[in-house]
């Protein structure tokens, strides 16, 4: 398994440092393109939407997310439970707040970090 608990000191280091570097790149992207709209539209989320599902591609991209999403939340909900891994509810709120570029990098780190 790829983040095995029994991996060696320097490959989970290693790891341990890609999955901070992808939680920040997760954050920053994203919101790179996000944040130009908010200042302008502030919270008109009907806008957001809107615009979100204005095009066929966008539309596609944006389907593709939220089935992805879903499916990950899922995933980590069980995988979390069955590990005994707390705090998965920062996981979902991540999620909701920020996306999956967040929330997956972040329960991986936190499914590494599982002692």
């Amino acid at each position: 398994m790829i983040l095995d608990r029994s991996c060696g000191t320097d490959y989970c280091e290693g790891m341990r440092a890609f999955l901070i570097v992808c939680c920040v790149a997760g954050i920053v992207i994203p919101y790179w393109f996000a944040l130009p709209f908010f200042l302008i539209h502030g919270s008109n989320f009907s806008l957001f939407f809107e615009e979100l599902f204005e095009t066929r591609i966008s539309s596609f991209f944006a389907a593709d997310l939220i089935v992805a999403s879903v499916i990950f939340l899922v995933w980590s909900f069980v995988d979390a439970r069955k590990r005994g891994i707390s705090g998965w509810w920062i996981v979902l709120l991540s999620n909701l707040v920020v996306g999956l570029s967040l929330a997956m990098p972040l329960y991986l780190l936190k499914r590494l970090e599982q002692k």
